[in-house]
């Protein structure tokens, strides 16, 4: 009640208050949903819960992309059974999670995720507890429906449908919001983003991902509260970042985060001026593009975008100070990889893949042109390559390298053998020398 008071003075307003839910409740002729756009596992858990009593509603993101016209990522469903009422009811069932309880009901690929109503953690404090910047520690405190829409982070996500009744209940405007492609925080942006500093990248993620507008005053905090990220754990972080690169809105997602200051939270070695925006844009439109199509995109691509400068500054810092070109990139890479991994956590194959994609890099732009055909069958080749191309298309100096490889895995033996002389004849002229080929050292003979 002080922290309410206190906003008032300060003339902060929440975007939905208490005051102003009123639950509207909208038949299906006008909302557009039907059963056959639910799947069959959603649809058992749903009746199955209703069968026993309890309450259970279609609720969150399968609501608002359906009425989107969109198709579902998943389904989620919220209920007025105790996690361990909603396990004791189908065998495939596991509750997961200590910060929110929840349970994973599974159906071979698809699961299901069950939620309890949530109520205000203050009307329960031994089942719930925040820390000293205000961050929601441990939530489970259960409600009533009515709690559980106030308790949700954006009206679009409040949105509740009744598979018995072909009902969809609304109690913060969502449906409104929906229609004015709006994108509005529940409650005190400020307090509720404190609660869950994550909910400024989900403001972000959702923005770019359906093509909204952040309302006025959630996105006024932004900029001020985005240091609260780092007091987020690295693995969470990691994975919603995962979501941020992988939603098929990579550009905007990148021009959200930069307009609000969250990226420094995120990549904290990020370097941004003309030659690495143009980078990253480049490698932003060539993963939305791909996940248009279908294809699927490999995550340690992007780090390695974002970080490529990073390194390249830190490789020119050690080189100056009198470490060997190789050595000096070597040590860079391991410095920004491990600076990286105390934000985002990720796996090792991941930080591998990252080592390999930099290192091929001067390896590509000065072949050994004695092992070029053997650096065309190593595994990250590819990845190696796509990154020199997109160095190159960004504008970064490669002295051709990306277009001549590109040449390259196209062309028959003949000529192969005439660009590799051309080289040669290049190197001959600059006064580096044609390679040698490598000679073995004598053998030494027994003595008799």
């Amino acid at each position: 009640m002080l922290k309410r008071f206190i906003d008032r003075l300060r003339g902060r307003q929440p975007s939905v208050s208490k005051s102003t839910m009123r639950l509207q409740v909208i038949k299906g002729l006008q909302h557009g949903i039907s059963r056959r756009q639910i799947s069959a596992p959603a649809s058992k858990v749903l009746d199955g819960l209703q069968e026993h009593g309890y309450q259970a509603f279609l609720v969150g993101g399968g609501v608002r992309d359906l009425l989107l016209g969109a198709t579902p990522k998943d389904f989620d469903v919220a209920t007025n059974a105790t996690p361990e009422q909603v396990r004791s009811l189908f065998r495939n069932a596991r509750i997961i999670g200590r910060r929110f309880r929840l349970v994973h009901v599974l159906f071979g690929r698809e699961t299901i995720e069950v939620a309890t109503f949530r109520a205000h953690h203050e009307q329960d404090l031994k089942t719930a507890s925040t820390n000293a910047q205000g961050m929601i520690v441990r939530d489970n405190v259960y409600g009533s429906m009515e709690d559980d829409a106030e308790r949700r982070d954006f009206t679009i996500n409040a949105l509740y449908y009744n598979i018995a009744d072909d009902c969809l209940y609304d109690y913060v405007n969502g449906v409104r919001d929906l229609d004015a492609r709006l994108l509005r925080l529940i409650g005190h942006p400020d307090t509720r983003y404190r609660e869950d500093p994550v909910r400024m990248l989900r403001a972000i993620r959702f923005a770019a991902k359906l093509d909204f507008r952040i309302e006025a005053q959630t996105a006024a905090p932004l900029t001020q509260l985005a240091p609260l990220l780092e007091g987020v754990s690295p693995h969470r972080l990691a994975d919603e970042v995962d979501k941020l690169l992988g939603c098929g809105h990579a550009e905007r997602v990148i021009a959200l985060l930069e307009e609000y200051h969250l990226l420094p939270y995120l990549f904290p070695d990020l370097v941004l001026n003309d030659s690495s925006r143009r980078l990253i844009e480049a490698t932003a439109r060539n993963t939305d593009e791909r996940l248009r199509i279908g294809k699927g995109i490999n995550p340690a691509f992007f780090y390695a975008t974002l970080l490529w400068h990073a390194v390249q500054q830190r490789s020119r810092q050690l080189h100056d100070q009198g470490s060997a070109l190789l050595p000096a990139l070597q040590q860079a890479i391991q410095q920004v990889i491990q600076r990286q991994q105390v934000r985002t956590a990720f796996t090792r194959m991941l930080a591998t893949s990252l080592r390999e994609i930099w290192e091929m890099q001067p390896r590509l732009e000065h072949p050994d042109l004695r092992r070029v055909d053997d650096m065309l069958q190593q595994p990250r080749f590819r990845a190696g390559f796509d990154f020199l191309m997109l160095r190159e298309q960004s504008g970064e100096k490669t002295a051709g390298m990306g277009a001549w490889w590109h040449r390259y895995q196209e062309a028959t033996a003949e000529q192969r053998q005439l660009m590799l002389d051309t080289i040669i004849h290049a190197r001959k002229q600059q006064g580096g020398g044609a390679p040698s080929k490598r000679r073995r050292p004598p053998r030494k003979r027994k003595p008799s």
